[in-house]
């Protein structure tokens, strides 16, 4: 379909650091193993995604939503005959920068950083991850990722402006629209999110599939076909068959919508991509529909749950409190971070230990300091 748009790894702009080539792995497929045998990317699997993981086993949390990114956008990539090794590095460490609690806890530490004139935001703190604070090798700092997968943490949701001041972005081509395939991510990362949230929602209790049809009408059509087709399946079972009706909608329609904007835009090669004015990768008008009405429907019967906020505003305070606290005793960080005390000044020290915590970790760590409570 689209290989013609392929980013190819011969092709890479290289590393930070030149090392010799593998003998039988390629330069993508490295970057992702680093990724995958990296410490933060284990402690996802601690991290919440929207349920906090004591209300039932069966969440997701950080670890499991990628790992369901990952084949979303690796589907859509073999489809469309992209780079399968790029997309799914760049899907594996798309959220590896979350902080505990979600984007609750990426918001609260932004405003933590904003009074020392810095700021605080997940896909930057995967790049400061993966650059800095990884360290397994003795010749350099970091993973010593390509430039492409450095680029793609950063610009697969929002792009980099021309006028970027910041060196450790210049090398990432601001001003210029990232590859296709990270282009992809964004929405292979939305519609896991969107089906997933609905999975955890129902599961829940949190709405019936009448409801869920109420706000999504194909929901209720297919609900009804499933109804006629299997007439003694359990609402659990009729929900899971149309659930996977709409993914393999949503997925269709990305693959779709994005061939046509290829075609409408005239694009020969992954440069083209490049210098458009705009991005290739969406979904058809149809699907984009169905996607809106099911993300209208998490935002009022899911997102705005009042024990969820309740939740959100807990766990928000207690950050906060806990970084205030670490910046005045910044010599309460564990002894790895207490080292880079010595070159760094204590509120990004106490923001990257905060940021690498799971959610039980920064409970342990919060009534270790504060064990009257809240």
């Amino acid at each position: 379909m689209l290989g013609r748009l392929r980013l190819d790894v011969e092709r890479s702009r290289g590393r930070r650091y030149p090392e010799p080539p593998h003998p039988y792995r390629n330069d993508f497929q490295r970057d992702r193993d680093r990724i995958v045998h990296s410490r933060a990317f284990r402690r996802m699997e601690g991290k919440t995604q929207v349920f906090a993981a004591g209300l039932c086993d069966h969440f997701r949390n950080r670890l499991t939503h990628t790992i369901e990114v990952s084949q979303v956008a690796r589907t859509i990539a073999h489809s469309l005959q992209l780079n399968e090794d790029y997309t799914e590095t760049l899907a594996l460490v798309h959220d590896l920068g979350h902080p505990p609690f979600g984007h609750v806890g990426e918001k609260e530490l932004d405003r933590q950083m904003r009074p020392f004139g810095a700021t605080f935001e997940h896909n930057r703190h995967a790049l400061r991850i993966v650059d800095h604070l990884e360290n397994y090798y003795a010749r350099f700092d970091g993973l010593n990722l390509t430039s492409e997968v450095r680029e793609g943490i950063i610009k697969h949701s929002r792009e980099l402006p021309a006028d970027t001041r910041d060196e450790d972005l210049l090398n990432l081509m601001p001003g210029k629209r990232p590859p296709l395939e990270a282009q992809l991510l964004d929405l292979a990362d939305e519609i896991a999110y969107n089906i997933a949230d609905l999975d955890d929602a129902f599961s829940a209790g949190l709405f019936t599939n009448q409801q869920i049809g109420e706000t999504i009408p194909l929901f209720a059509e297919l609900s009804d076909q499933i109804d006629t087709q299997f007439p003694g399946a359990t609402e659990r079972v009729r929900f899971w068959e149309v659930q996977r009706q709409l993914m393999n909608l949503l997925i269709g329609g990305l693959i779709e919508g994005t061939v046509s904007a290829a075609e409408a835009a005239q694009v020969e090669t992954s440069d083209d991509v490049r210098h458009l004015d705009h991005r290739l990768a969406r979904l058809t008008d149809g699907a984009s529909v169905i996607n809106q009405q099911m993300r209208s429907l998490l935002i009022n019967h899911v997102y705005a749950n009042v024990d969820l906020i309740s939740d959100r505003k807990l766990a928000q305070k207690r950050l906060g409190r806990l970084f205030e606290h670490l910046v005045q005793s910044p010599d309460c960080v564990s002894s790895g971070y207490r080292e880079s005390l010595r070159d760094r000044p204590a509120h990004r020290v106490v923001c990257d230990y905060i940021a690498g915590m799971t959610d039980q970790y920064f409970l342990k760590r919060y009534r270790s300091f504060f064990p009257d409570g809240d």
